[in-house]
């Protein structure tokens, strides 16, 4: 389910003929590129969340983030996890969730073992290969920046990856995207994979399990 109702959706002309991939409109889009993810994404829309943050990625790395504006560490010039700024989200009572298909950093997955628990709510599917983070049903980034610290550029100059991708709050690719997030993410892709002889854990047998009062291992 979507975290905000679906506004009313404009009606284009003969829409039942026309398919969907087919329509074209006018959105406003925000291109960010290379530091540019780390400072209108990671630190302005992420870290300002207050509803929830849906993030997909195929990769998925430990990466650090400036502390908090104000806080001694900051003045300080340290850093931090970007699970601790999760962990403020959470606490803040944002919902957390993050659709991944490899296997997480050594790093990443040491500093979630640190925590008596995790912040975010996460899933696998070795299928994954789109990197969104929707922010509050209201901001969706769509690009090439994976969840690393190099991709959504927290690594100095000269060290972070080459990088681009849309912000928008366009109310249609909201939509879109984060049906298509939750299809994958409750298992409504699995029934017809083929690849699923090779998957670690479908996702639709882990919903049967959490309907049935199973918890979440992952």
């Amino acid at each position: 389910m979507s975290p905000r109702p679906a506004r009313p959706r404009a009606r284009a002309r003969n829409a039942e003929a026309t398919p969907r991939t087919q329509l074209k409109r006018r959105v406003e889009l925000t291109l960010l590129r290379d530091r540019a993810h780390y400072d209108a994404l990671v630190m302005g829309a992420v870290a300002n969340a207050r509803v929830s943050v849906w993030i997909a990625t195929a990769n998925v790395k430990e990466l650090r983030v400036e502390a908090p504006i104000g806080s001694r560490a900051r003045a300080r010039g340290r850093y931090m996890s970007f699970l601790d700024l999760l962990d403020a989200l959470a606490a803040r009572g944002v919902e957390l969730r993050l659709l991944h298909a490899g296997v997480p950093s050594r790093a990443f997955r040491a500093e979630l073992r640190r925590r008596p628990r995790p912040p975010i709510e996460m899933r696998r599917c070795p299928r994954v290969h789109l990197k969104m983070i929707a922010v509050d049903g209201a901001l969706l980034y769509l690009g090439s920046a994976n969840l690393t610290g190099a991709g959504l550029g927290a690594k100095g100059e000269g060290r972070r990856n080459f990088e681009a991708g849309v912000l928008t709050d366009d109310d249609l690719l909201l939509d879109e995207m984060q049906a298509t997030f939750e299809a994958i993410w409750t298992g409504a892709e699995c029934k017809g994979c083929r690849l699923r002889p090779l998957c670690p854990a479908p996702l639709d047998e882990l919903e049967k399990s959490r309907c049935a009062g199973g918890r979440d291992d992952r």
